[in-house]
């Protein structure tokens, strides 16, 4: 019997000693309910600016689009339904009971984005979780709705990493990851993105942005469904979050209690 509760009790240690996934952005999950640890963008205009001339930073607080205006991103609660493609996107939350939206469901001609800065970062990659929606509307590379993410070291103040996909008419703009339907081009699956760290750059500083934007001309829209920004591979949905792994240490407690009342 001692050695059955030994046995309970290190269990219960090692639940509260590691958490259940080791992130080192600041509520890359966005299980907050908020975007804390972010610099958020508000919805800008984008119809006299062509692709080839997007940046995230023009829509980021100091860039020339930055605006007051509503914005048009979102948290995502577990349970949304896309209302473009519905249930044939699947599920817009990765992991956990959140997700973050850049852009809204909606045309307009509107860009938005999102960015975070790490300070010193060691690891050998960054991590997460993403699905777009691209709505095609004939249009070529330079005006189609797209998505865009950057890793910018801002340590030598270079873009180590710059990643594009486009509604281009035809579907060059995308790769095999995403389905079309009807004028939409859109991943079903979640794309887990791995940004790899050159191990010269080691202990530099970056900031990854990502940017939706809807078409030039105005008339399709492009958002993008985030999720598990990390160090490591984010986990899947079955991997219990920290607040399932403490109510299971208070149930393994309680079973210690017990067993110990039955012994007196």
């Amino acid at each position: 019997m001692k050695l059955k509760n030994a046995a309970i009790g290190i269990a219960v240690a090692a639940l509260f000693a590691a958490p259940a996934y080791a992130d080192s952005f600041v509520n890359g999950g966005f299980e907050s309910g908020n975007t804390s640890g972010w610099t958020v963008g508000s919805s800008g205009d984008r119809s006299s600016i062509l692709n080839p001339a997007m940046s995230p930073a023009t829509f980021l607080p100091g860039g020339t689009e930055y605006n007051t205006n509503t914005p048009h991103s979102a948290i995502i609660a577990s349970g949304t339904i896309d209302p473009n493609i519905g249930a044939a996107l699947g599920t817009t939350v990765y992991s956990g009971n959140s997700s973050y939206r850049v852009e809204d469901t909606t045309n307009g001609g509107y860009a938005s984005a999102i960015s975070q800065t790490v300070s010193n970062y060691t690891e050998a990659n960054i991590f997460f979780a993403w699905k777009a929606v691209l709505e095609n509307g004939g249009h070529d590379a330079d005006e189609s709705a797209l998505m865009m993410l950057t890793l910018h070291d801002d340590t030598t103040n270079t873009t180590v990493i710059s990643r594009i996909y486009n509604a281009a008419a035809g579907g060059g703009g995308v790769d095999t990851r995403f389905t079309a339907l009807g004028d939409f081009f859109y991943t079903a699956d979640w794309q887990i993105e791995q940004l790899a760290i050159d191990s010269a750059l080691s202990g530099h500083t970056f900031t990854l942005s990502v940017l939706a934007a809807d078409c030039n001309p105005t008339g399709h829209t492009g958002y993008v469904y985030l999720d598990g920004f990390g160090s490591v591979t984010p986990p899947t949905s079955d991997v219990p979050e920290p607040t399932s792994l403490a109510l299971m240490g208070i149930g393994l407690a309680g079973l210690m209690a017990s067993r110990r009342r039955k012994q007196v």
